[in-house]
């Protein structure tokens, strides 16, 4: 049911004619062995947007797998899930876990909005942010750990394909209804959605989440994502102004933990 969902959305979006965006949100979000050749439009992120969600299908994909592996070698299902965690940052290179270390250090140890985004564009780790970090890995293995309890791959890979697309999909959102926070920076740089592009991801979202959790495991996904995604934008607007790249990773990381969390806590109410 979720591969024939995801099918036609694909179709009624037209995904057979926007490979280039495609193949940008792909650069943009992991670092899978994709290039651009020649010069990339300045616009081209913004238009792509609308596929960050299908990115964090095949995230939430590659994690369900590691976490299936590690299971099938015996491992019990916290160490699969640390298996599982571990390949999804090998595949997108850490990004967004390194905004959300850069967002903790800016916001907890700036004085002032120019020493945030002065502290957020050092590349030295703080300790406020390798706690944030530590706290938001030790989330994402411990809801996984219990989804994955029962013995069975499939509640990890329904709750990994959701929280992949869900928290990806708050990303354009949040590029839209905050300005840049740097004059230099990526919304200046790079293009903002359109409100039609970020409609379309989100639906995309909705609709992959609905079918991979069911009707009452998605909504619950989807609106921990929603409220963890909007606190940590009205943070960011109050501490600096918008967003920057560091910001939208942050969005990604507290959507993504606040969606495996509800999925978990679902699970457990579920469950006799």
């Amino acid at each position: 049911m979720m591969a024939s969902v995801i099918h036609e959305v694909l179709l009624r979006i037209g995904v057979a004619a926007r490979r280039d965006e495609l193949l940008c949100a792909a650069i943009f979000l992991t670092r899978l062995p994709v290039r651009w050749h020649g010069a990339m439009p300045d616009d081209l992120l913004g238009r792509s947007a609308w596929a960050f969600p299908v990115v964090g299908i095949a995230v939430g994909l590659a994690g369900a797998g590691a976490f299936a592996a590690a299971a099938g070698l015996g491992l019990a299902a916290p160490a699969a899930a640390v298996a599982a965690v571990a390949v999804q940052a090998a595949l997108t290179g850490g990004l967004h876990e390194d905004g959300l270390a850069d967002v903790a250090d800016g916001f907890g140890g700036g004085r002032g909005h120019d020493a945030k985004l002065a502290i957020m564009r050092d590349s030295r780790l703080g300790t406020f942010g390798a706690l944030t970090v530590l706290l938001a890995v030790l989330a994402r293995v411990a809801a996984l750990a219990q989804l994955g309890a029962t013995g069975s791959a499939m509640p990890v890979l329904a709750a990994l394909v959701t929280a992949g697309v869900v928290s990806r999909a708050a990303m354009p959102a949040v590029m839209r209804a905050l300005p840049p926070a740097r004059a230099d920076g990526l919304g200046a740089s790079r293009g903002r959605p359109g409100a039609a592009v970020v409609g379309v991801g989100a639906a995309l979202a909705a609709a992959v989440a609905l079918a991979a959790a069911g009707p009452g495991g998605g909504a619950v996904a989807l609106a921990a994502a929603a409220l963890a995604a909007a606190g940590l934008a009205a943070l960011a607007r109050h501490q600096v102004g918008g967003f920057t790249g560091d910001v939208l990773g942050a969005c990604q990381q507290a959507a993504e933990v606040a969606a495996l969390l509800a999925l978990a806590a679902w699970a457990g109410a579920a469950t006799p």
